[in-house]
Parts: structure tokens; sequence; C-alpha cells
């Protein structure tokens, strides 16, 4: 890629204006889409593998098989990327930025009880996340909600019945 198009220039303007996120070659695509300049998904894919090899953009593959997720670094190889941990959603899938110093404690007892040198970069940490665990905490409270009302429904007939029947 020696030449600068402007699928090409759309494509960098995108990863500059979402620096520090998480984005999806899919989310590129949509965006050219949008701006009237619709890109093969192939030319996406090559043009991204070759900003990798630049290291201007770093990519992650999460889960294998469900594709990858790019993020601007710039021209600054050692990006803060390096300096802290992911999460991900098993929910979502959205991945998070996490830099704490328990982390680094643990980080620094691996590396000097068992000599390993943990890759921050690429350690990814699965769970749920806020939203998704209020969202089932709503879920499961409504559910719990409508199984004790049928249940007070069973409960509260019967004993109606009951009553009924003995007068």
């Amino acid at each position: 890629m020696k030449y600068n198009t402007k699928q090409r220039e759309l494509i960098l303007k995108y990863l500059c204006e979402k620096e520090g996120e998480h984005v999806k070659a899919e989310d590129i695509l949509e965006y050219l889409k949008n701006n009237d300049t619709p890109v093969g998904k192939s030319t996406v894919y090559r043009y991204l593998e070759n900003l990798v090899e630049q290291n201007l953009v770093r990519k992650y593959t999460i889960e294998e098989g469900k594709g990858a997720c790019y993020q601007f670094t710039g021209n600054d190889s050692t990006h803060h990327c390096k300096e802290h941990y992911h999460l991900k959603c098993s929910d979502c899938g959205e991945l998070f930025h996490v830099s704490c110093e328990f982390m680094d404690e643990i980080n620094e007892h691996i590396l000097n009880e068992h000599n390993f040198v943990i890759d921050k970069s690429k350690t990814v940490f699965y769970g749920t996340c806020e939203k998704c665990r209020k969202k089932k905490e709503c879920n499961n409270e409504e559910n719990n909600k409508q199984r004790d009302e049928k249940s007070n429904e069973k409960c509260c007939s019967k004993s109606n019945a009951k009553y009924e029947n003995e007068t």
C-alpha cells in the first residue's frame, strides 16, 4: 500500500477519532458506507494488517473464530495498552481497559515468585460488566416477582376454595 487512497485516508481518520477504543472491521465498513465510500471487506482487512505491521494499530484477537478488534496507537510503539490489562464482558462483548495497583502487585508477585513475565497487552480477564449484571439482576427480580405472584395466586386460590367449602 504505497499510496494513499480516499478509503485509506478515511480508515485512518476513523481510527484516529477512535484512539484508545477497540473497533472492529465492521465498524470501519459501516463508517465508510455512511461516508459514501463503500469498500470491500478484504480491502479493509488488508489495510488494517498493514497498519498493524507499521505499529500504528494494535490487533486484539480475543476469541478464536470471533474476529479481531483494532486499536489505533499512532507512532508510539510503547502505547499505554502495554501498561494495563483488559476485561471482556462475556455477555455483551465489550472490552475494557483496567489500570489497577492491585493487578500490578499480582504481576510483581508472578515475576518474583514464579519468574514469569505477563504480557499485559495480551492478558484478558472474562466476566460480566456492571451494565450486564444490572440487567441480569433486573430480569431475575422481575422473574422472582412473577413467580411469587403466581405462587401467591395458587396459594390464595387454594385457601379461598377451602374456605368456601367449609361454609
